[in-house]
């Protein structure tokens, strides 16, 4: 079942040995419309200071619970690569981080996650050994991580093949694998309009310097898409996850 972006953050997060925060963001891959990073706030315990949790340290990410475990001590993500929020995440960041923890590349293999479908790991995280991984990972050094924030991209204008029809206003998520299934849409007014589901499959091309999402739909159909209704856990009423990207939810 899809669950909502935008109904997880503030949602709490614990470590092994203790509170660490809470959720600030995501970090969506924007060519395969995989979740890869949550960012955490971590308010009082690392002043001034966010983290990246991937997905492989949540045993079972369910969005509309408000207290998420994550299976790292406080001082593994204390001693984590810092990162810059206000720039998009290199390739050279994220191998140092998924180092740091020992985590499988998700960007080798035919999978979205590597060789796998989902992100699993068969063993508990833990750093690499030293030189591990360094030849396999030095040619990706350079490739661009095409990482974006939701938080950011909530609210771009939505163009139709013919003109503007609204904004986005949330990102509905399947939870096993970590893809963004449906967009969100608010068509018209924005106090009065209706939200209706895009699927990201119709995304042709996101703008950053536009802040603008191109679809492959018209204003009509786009208009006339399945309405967006959550529950009150942030799950989708009676919404089935259409296959992407070869997979059969």
């Amino acid at each position: 079942m899809l669950r909502s972006i935008k109904h997880s953050y503030g949602n709490k997060l614990a470590a092994l040995d203790g509170e660490i925060g809470h959720v600030r963001d995501f970090y969506f891959d924007d060519q395969n419309w995989v979740v890869r990073y949550v960012v955490a706030d971590t308010g009082n315990w690392l002043p001034g200071r966010q983290v990246l949790l991937a997905p492989y340290v949540f045993d079972r990410f369910q969005l509309e619970e408000k207290f998420l475990a994550v299976d790292l001590t406080r001082k593994q993500i204390e001693d984590s690569p810092s990162i810059d929020t206000h720039k998009p995440l290199s390739r050279q960041y994220e191998i140092e981080y998924y180092r740091h923890y020992g985590f499988p590349n998700y960007w080798d293999g035919g999978g979205l996650w590597g060789m796998n479908s989902y992100p699993t790991l068969d063993r508990p995280p833990g750093p690499l050994a030293d030189g591990q991984g360094m030849l396999h990972d030095a040619p990706r050094v350079a490739a661009d991580a095409h990482l974006r924030s939701t938080q950011a991209v909530n609210g771009y204008a939505i163009h139709a093949t013919d003109g503007v029809v609204g904004h986005v206003c949330d990102f509905m998520m399947e939870p096993r694998t970590w893809v963004i299934q449906q967009l969100v849409v608010k068509t018209g007014h924005r106090l009065s309009g209706r939200e209706v589901l895009i699927p990201s499959s119709q995304v042709e091309r996101i703008s950053y310097d536009e802040s603008a999402i191109y679809i492959k739909l018209n204003r009509t159909a786009t208009e006339q898409s399945p309405e967006h209704t959550l529950n009150l856990n942030g799950t989708e009423m009676g919404a089935a996850a259409p296959p992407i990207h070869g997979l059969t939810l």
